[in-house]
């Protein structure tokens, strides 16, 4: 199965002071171990570039160089596959900013869902959950 990786998921995996930190690594492990990969979306990569360089959330927060060397690393994996917005991707997620309701805050969060719903990924790992369950078409794999 493949799955699509948040962005939170990712900060939890890469900050060994994040409370999820290890349980993130043991899923990871775990969907390894079952033969599953991963989809990523470059979106995900720019989120996580900002987060891990933020000195308001990590102390010592990471460089730049370091932060982008760790998103190639995530880009460039054998067991993940880059995803990309499409027409059809941006037209899913303007119906469901619509039809949810869904305010400024839940922009990134639903483009990131259209974008693997459309690229045919039906599986997220987060730390977010409930992020995507309102739109009722994933499976939902927090640590």
């Amino acid at each position: 199965m493949r799955h699509g990786l948040d962005t939170c998921f990712l900060v939890a995996f890469e900050a060994a002071d994040h409370p999820k930190h290890a349980d993130s690594r043991a899923l990871v492990d775990q969907c390894r171990s079952k033969g599953d990969d991963f989809a990523l979306a470059p979106q995900v990569l720019a989120e996580f570039v900002h987060v891990l360089t933020d000195q308001n959330r990590f102390s010592p927060a990471l460089q730049m160089v370091a932060a982008l060397e760790r998103a190639e690393m995530w880009w460039t994996a054998s067991e993940v596959t880059q995803v990309f917005p499409t027409d059809a991707a941006v037209k899913t997620f303007v119906a469901w900013m619509k039809n949810h309701g869904l305010g400024r805050k839940r922009v990134l969060d639903t483009l990131l869902g259209a974008t693997y719903l459309t690229a045919g990924v039906t599986s997220l790992v987060t730390i977010h959950g409930r992020d995507f369950r309102k739109f009722d078409v994933f499976n939902i794999l927090e640590p």
